[in-house]
């Protein structure tokens, strides 16, 4: 029974994520995630109690998965430079995957304030990650650094969901811009 949960609870975030990444919030609804799933709306309930929490879900299970890809990019390479390219190359490719697109989804606003906290935490987990490697460069506000880093992180994905340059050029740019200002 609990191996049966297992799977129903997976194949419901499964739909969630596809739900999100092809047609956004309005996508998700619980009648959408019960035809994706083949389960009855009312059991879709069984699991979870709002839109927010298949959100909330979502991003503890996704979150985790697309820090430690991040974090071993960066563990396969030496200088700190390098890290900091790593940090930023490996978030950009993510940009495409449907994990990050369903996250992204939902704005903050809509989830509850334990939801929002814990996106938060998951966010400064990945800055915490760099934080070593702009203090090798010699940053004295390293933390501070990092989280300014991020913002450049965050400004290059919004371009790259705008569709408007490619990817690649979005990437190359971004990890130009970063590298000059953290070595300034």
């Amino acid at each position: 029974m609990a191996e049966h949960r297992t799977m129903q609870r997976g194949a419901l975030l499964d739909a969630a994520r596809s739900l999100l990444s092809e047609g956004g919030t309005e996508a998700l609804t619980f009648p959408a995630l019960a035809e994706r799933t083949g389960l009855a709306r009312s059991s879709v309930y069984e699991y979870f109690r709002s839109r927010a929490a298949v959100v909330e879900e979502l991003c503890a299970v996704d979150f985790p998965v697309w820090a430690a890809e991040v974090e071993n990019a960066m563990a396969r390479v030496d200088t700190p430079e390098e890290k900091i390219e790593a940090y930023v190359r490996r978030q950009l490719d993510l940009v495409g995957d449907r994990r990050h697109r369903a996250v992204v989804a939902i704005s903050a606003s809509e989830l509850d304030a334990g939801a929002r906290e814990k996106i938060r935490a998951a966010h400064g987990g990945l800055i915490a990650m760099i934080v070593e490697a702009l203090g090798d460069l010699g940053h004295t506000q390293a933390r501070l650094a990092a989280m300014l880093l991020q913002g450049s992180v965050d400004a290059a994905v919004r371009r790259i969901e705008l569709g408007v340059e490619e990817p690649g050029a979005v990437a190359d740019a971004a990890v130009a811009m970063v590298l000059r200002g953290v070595r300034g």
